[in-house]
């Protein structure tokens, strides 16, 4: 018999894929780490036994979450931090922009970032780029003791917020504080906001929402639909 995983998309609701293969499975010190060959859906991230992307289309999360806020800036973007991101897709989407001088990625996950890097081969190059900036690090500190003025892009590429997990404190109103501090003239924040489905948006989308308008003095959701 083959080998499955089962996950729950709402209450009631289940789905369960096949696992043709698994790469990698153990736990770093912070979650459980598994990757896998998912049919359909090929190479597969998971996190604590979640879900977190694929290979299949993991592009359209991320070409999404980089590229609006890379084309709206007016100047042409230079300088970014990814909070996050330890697979390397959100860097690989920024470094395709010949702008960009410098990216410095900050992940709190060492194992993470390095099985990411032996079994994700679509992302080596991003790995590879001498703009990247690469550091295992709280990126909550890291960005703190950044200069004012650093970055003209912080993109927030992480775990939805639960109360009591390691991303929480990435989405409260002193952080977002803090983040507005880093960014350059015209800077922009872009964060990772949960599902925005008329079901799901009450739980992550719209608490996010309304902390980052609390701050900053123009705020604009969107989806990749």
């Amino acid at each position: 018999m083959s080998k499955q995983i089962e996950e729950e998309l709402e209450v009631g609701f289940r789905a369960v894929y096949r696992i043709d293969k698994i790469l990698h499975s153990g736990s770093s010190p912070f979650q459980t780490v598994d990757i896998v060959d998912l049919a359909p859906f090929g190479r597969t991230l998971l996190i604590d036994g979640m879900i977190q992307s694929s290979q299949v289309d993991e592009f359209v999360y991320h070409e999404s979450l980089v590229h609006p806020a890379m084309l709206l800036h007016p100047t042409g973007v230079k300088t970014v931090y990814i909070g996050g991101g330890g697979e390397g897709s959100t860097a690989r989407e920024v470094l395709r922009h010949p702008s960009v001088t410098k990216c410095v990625m900050v992940d709190i996950d060492a194992d993470v970032v390095s099985f990411c890097k032996m079994h994700l081969p679509e992302n080596a190059h991003a790995f590879a780029d001498p703009r990247l900036d690469l550091v295992i690090a709280d990126a909550k500190g890291q960005l703190e003791a950044a200069p004012d003025g650093s970055f003209d892009l912080i993109i927030m590429d992480l775990d939805d917020p639960l109360e009591g997990g390691p991303c929480y404190q990435l989405y409260t109103k002193e952080f977002y504080a803090t983040a507005k501090a880093k960014l350059a003239p015209d800077g922009i924040l872009v964060t990772q906001s949960g599902q925005a489905g008329i079901k799901q948006h009450k739980s992550v989308f719209t608490p996010i929402y309304r902390t980052l308008c609390t701050v900053f003095p123009q705020v604009v959701g969107y989806t990749q639909a």
